[in-house]
């Protein structure tokens, strides 16, 4: 009998150093483009849809850095995050073009950039290159950035803001 489903989506996350070494070490192996990504994805919409399935098209396998729940409070605030860490790598893991996810704690992907050392590092359009963590290192590595353009009118920070907003009338 074979996996199912759900052991296939559970198998998406990377949980230690050794785990990610064998799946990078496979990628050059197979010689494949390995793409990058991070971010909190807190409440999935299709903003994020969109973003993840263009960066994955950037390569053969995507690598999501995933911010654990210390980091995104220290990013967004006390209130947040609304889904713990392992709740948003379930529902991440659910998108096929989704190849790993690494929950990572520090405040920044860029160690874990410097573990992947991956082809491509993409960020959303509400970054400059210059303030994309790993971007050097990528860049050093022969590697490239993109910056993919967002879905207008889509934001966790706004989807908050609109269940509160109904919340208060």
């Amino acid at each position: 009998m074979g996996l199912s489903k759900l052991d296939i989506m559970q198998r998406k996350l990377i949980t230690d150093s050794k785990q990610l070494e064998m799946a990078m070490n496979v990628c050059r192996f197979k010689s494949q483009k390995v793409v990058f990504t991070n971010g909190c994805f807190d409440i999935l919409h299709k903003g994020h849809v969109h973003y993840l399935a263009k960066a994955a098209d950037l390569g053969d396998f995507l690598i999501l850095g995933l911010n654990s729940d210390r980091s995104v409070k220290a990013l967004k605030g006390e209130s947040r995050p609304v889904n713990r860490e392992l709740d948003r790598a379930a529902v991440l893991s659910a998108l096929h073009f989704i190849d790993a996810i690494v929950i990572f704690d520090e405040d920044t992907p860029e160690s874990l950039i410097k573990r992947v050392k991956p082809n491509v590092l993409v960020k959303g359009g509400d970054w400059k290159p210059e303030q994309i963590a790993g971007a050097g290192f990528v860049k050093s590595n022969g590697g490239e950035v993109v910056i993919i353009d967002f879905v207008e009118g889509y934001s966790t920070t706004s989807t908050i803001e609109k269940i509160e907003e109904s919340n208060n009338k």
